[in-house]
């Protein structure tokens, strides 16, 4: 019965279409860069969390931090590692929206390859949104890094200054 129904639908020759095994084949190969991107998408999303976590709990530890030690000197960390948390913040973020429109190209790929409607402009523009956003997270990682470099390069020369 619901294979009548989605036999009988305008457009879609599902059925017709997925006997195909060539075709099915075709759609699994064409996916298969995309996926491989989403991996990779996976493995640096998995770097650029773990600095956000050692960034938020350091920003925890020196809030909680009583008046032990030198408190004057954690509290003047605070603005670079807040500054390191609202770039590691996006970077997930637009890391995490690019992985998601990665896996709307996969699935647009397999819908395009049984319905007769063109997908094409469709699947570029998700591809290309895909894009942006991952180098608008990677950008964002970039300058996370780049922060806190500056920070280490800061650190030192006050240390140097503070020893002459």
């Amino acid at each position: 019965m619901v294979l009548d129904i989605l036999s009988a639908l305008p457009g879609i020759e599902i059925l017709e279409r997925t006997s195909s095994t060539l075709r099915v084949q075709q759609v699994v190969q064409l996916s298969l860069a995309p996926a491989f991107l989403l991996a990779g998408i996976g493995a640096v999303m998995n770097v650029m969390t773990n600095r956000l976590i050692w960034v938020a709990n350091k920003i925890e530890r020196i809030l909680d931090a009583g008046d032990e030690g030198d408190v004057a000197a954690m509290r003047a960390e605070l603005p670079a590692l807040e500054l390191r948390r609202i770039y590691a913040q996006r970077a997930v973020m637009f890391s995490t929206a690019s992985a998601l429109a990665i896996s709307v190209v996969i699935v647009l790929l397999f819908v395009s390859a049984f319905v007769r409607t063109p997908l094409g402009t469709l699947v570029a523009a998700t591809w290309v949104i895909c894009m942006g956003l991952l180098v608008a997270g990677l950008g964002s990682f970039l300058m996370e890094t780049r922060t806190a470099a500056h920070r280490n390069r800061e650190r030192m020369r006050e240390r140097r200054g503070a020893s002459d």
